[in-house]
């Protein structure tokens, strides 16, 4: 009750935002824990002519790798790369189980950082350093709800009620003032995982390592250019979108004065499994999209409207490395009504953004 409460205090009815957001799903590429996910089986061809493009065996750090979507591009980039993956509890008994026993379990190592601790850290970046050191490239995948949930606690795992009833009341109910106070006491909000600890990411990365540094890839959301456009203003009631923008111009910035290869993607309410670790709307449901919603669309700028598998999701970010496609550019990714489309359609579609 005291959820539907602040909820409602922030302009969001559950009901409208998930109405409209949508992702693509594909082949099935590997089965774990009861769960299939996508593959294109693409075929490493890096262009030669650009230097910024990833090799196989190069790495790659996966920021979030604990998380839903974070653990399928884990599994899926190590097909081709080796991959650090970035967690808050690298003995998490559930995350090591997950890769266990995978035919590419020893291209994945896991490194511990508390990105939120490392912003008010005396050397902010410094437990980030094993992991971006050795990285060509960096796929962040973090992110937070969009309105307060368990999510937000620090741990990811209890409510945060208390403090976001206490922080409205002390600020006499003004909304800003109060995520204000959130961002503050150090919780997962928008502005503290989207755009400050993006920030800080980025920078450390900027300045550690003597590899080189090729590309980064940023699983956004759509909504995020259209954010004054309904239904979009209830999504960032809390100003997710607002802080996905921020992070968006950051990167961009990042990319051009340190020479290295961006991509934006821009997926919709996602959906499918894994179906821990988390307090989406669509992972509550655990609503996969039936099948014949397997077909895929995808469009630069942020104009597209659906749902997003997070399997799918994890697909397009390897066929993006793999293929060095779509760079320096932002792009939206949805399921839509139709049959699977096969490996070259997908891979010509990406090509032909």
């Amino acid at each position: 009750m005291r959820q539907t409460l602040l909820i409602s205090i922030f302009g969001g009815i559950l009901p409208l935002f998930s109405h409209g957001f949508t992702v693509m799903n594909t082949h099935p590429f590997v089965t774990k824990n009861g769960v299939s996910y996508t593959s294109l089986n693409a075929s490493p061809d890096p262009s030669e002519s650009n230097v910024n493009a990833l090799q196989p065996g190069d790495t790659i750090a996966v920021i979030g790798a604990s998380g839903n979507v974070g653990k399928l591009v884990t599994l899926r980039l190590s097909d081709t790369y080796k991959v650090n993956g970035v967690v808050r509890n690298k003995s998490n008994t559930e995350l090591t189980n997950f890769f266990k026993g995978t035919s590419n379990e020893d291209r994945i190592n896991l490194y511990e950082s508390d990105l939120l601790e490392e912003l008010t850290s005396s050397t902010p970046g410094s437990t980030l350093h094993p992991a971006l050191e050795s990285a060509n490239a960096i796929v962040i995948c973090t992110g937070t709800t969009a309105f307060p949930t368990n999510a937000w606690s620090k741990s990811g795992e209890f409510s945060v009620t208390t403090e976001v009833l206490k922080a409205l009341t002390d600020n006499k109910f003004n909304v800003a003032a109060g995520l204000k106070r959130l961002d503050e006491l150090g919780l997962n909000t928008p502005n503290n995982v989207d755009d400050y600890a993006n920030a800080l990411l980025l920078d450390t990365w900027a300045n550690c390592g003597n590899v080189p540094k090729k590309r980064v890839i940023l699983l956004s959301s759509i909504g995020v250019q259209r954010r004054t456009a309904m239904p979009f203003p209830i999504l960032n009631a809390c100003g997710v979108l607002t802080a996905k923008a921020s992070a968006e111009a950051n990167l961009i910035s990042s990319a051009q004065s340190q020479n290295y290869s961006y991509t934006i993607i821009r997926p919709g309410q996602l959906f499918g499994g894994p179906y821990d670790n988390n307090y989406y709307l669509g992972t509550l449901f655990q609503l996969d999209k039936d099948a014949e919603t397997q077909n895929v669309e995808v469009g630069r700028g942020d104009e597209l409207l659906g749902d997003t598998l997070r399997s799918t999701l994890a697909e397009i970010t390897a066929q993006v490395c793999e293929n060095d496609l779509a760079r320096d550019m932002d792009f939206a990714a949805v399921n839509v009504k139709g049959d699977a489309p096969s490996i070259e359609v997908v891979q010509q579609r990406l090509g032909a953004l």
